[in-house]
């Protein structure tokens, strides 16, 4: 049988230009979104126990009494950057939120790289999908009393100027 030089399933040998990404950073904002959600469920029982952490047992400690399920395992292969988060003299002090949110974006990529640069790999994604899907423009057909009919230009009527009420209760039926 003769040897194909190009199969059609064949991979690219060539890669992409700069160093190989070790886990998508869909993923990582994933997994902070999850711990996000976590967090935010046993904060209050946890944080008084974790903020004063001083050691890695101390952390684990911290999480005894709440049901972490699954999880649990998560959180204690994780305690030693935990508490390197905690640390940190970013870590907000005030805001519960604002904690749980600095400690799930670090601890998102689980360790692979620097808690810094998996909150900037958080942030980066976060604004990708803010800006992936959204309206560009969006024009609409009018009718005006001017007799102008066509569409219509920054929300009004080009003719006349006459602004477009854009709330149903002002008189426009359906936009389409």
């Amino acid at each position: 049988m003769k040897k194909l030089q190009n199969p059609l399933d064949m991979v690219s040998e060539k890669r992409r230009r700069g160093r190989p990404a070790k886990i998508k950073r869909s993923w990582v904002r994933g997994r902070a979104d999850n711990y996000r959600w976590i967090l935010n469920q046993i904060w209050d029982r946890v944080s008084p126990r974790l903020l004063k952490a001083q050691t890695r047992e101390d952390v684990i400690r911290s999480y005894e009494g709440t049901d972490l399920g699954a999880n649990a395992l998560d959180f204690v292969q994780l305690a030693d950057l935990i508490l390197q988060v905690l640390k940190e003299p970013k870590f907000p002090k005030q805001s519960r939120k604002a904690q749980i949110n600095f400690l799930a974006d670090s601890i998102g990529r689980r360790g692979v790289v620097a808690p810094r640069s998996s909150r900037d790999i958080c942030e980066k994604e976060r604004a990708r999908i803010e800006r992936l899907h959204h309206i560009v423009r969006y024009e609409f057909w009018i009718e005006c009393s001017c007799g102008y009919k066509g569409r219509s230009l920054n929300h009004a009527c080009p003719k006349c100027e006459a602004e477009i009420p854009l709330r149903a209760d002002l008189g426009v039926e359906s936009i389409s």
